[in-house]
């Protein structure tokens, strides 16, 4: 009977280890779909997040995304400005207007709206001037020039 006992013994460990590794696998089955499941979720909070395209009318008000190259006069306000895709133009004083790129200086975000008498970066809270210089960092470099001209009733970014 003595040479039962080491092989219960044995048995019993034996056992002991694979409850084990079924445990550590489960666990690490159980923590790889949490992590999928949670990729999938984020994907879908960022893709909906995005906006899409817009039947809306192509001219919008100042200050909002603009996909077009020009914008109508009188959506740059004197004093503000409206950002045009990849350019913002403003009206720091009457007739003065002026083109910048809406790339910001300091981490390549693209600036969001012009209001309150900046132009605005959403991503880390730069501010830069209507002509362009750096109002509030983080950004120390100003904004990228880009020629404008008025043709007719319309501010066309060049």
């Amino acid at each position: 009977m003595q040479s039962d006992e080491p092989n219960q013994e044995q048995s019993l460990r034996s056992d002991q280890i694979a409850l084990s590794r079924r445990t550590v696998v489960a666990g690490i089955g159980a923590a790889a779909a949490a992590l999928a499941a949670g990729s999938a979720l984020f994907g879908r909070t960022r893709a909906s997040a995005a906006p899409g395209p817009s039947a809306g009318p192509a001219v919008k008000p100042a200050g909002a995304p603009v996909k077009t190259g020009s914008v109508p006069v009188g959506n740059v306000p004197v004093g503000g400005g409206a950002v045009l895709g990849d350019a913002v133009v403003t009206q720091p004083s009457g007739g003065d207007f002026r083109g910048f790129s809406s790339t910001c200086t300091h981490a390549g975000c693209t600036v969001s709206d012009v209001s309150g008498g900046t132009i605005n970066c959403p991503c880390h809270g730069s501010k830069f001037n209507l002509d362009g210089s750096v109002h509030t960092g983080p950004a120390s470099a100003p904004l990228a020039p880009r020629s404008v001209s008025v043709q007719g009733d319309s501010v066309v970014v060049g």
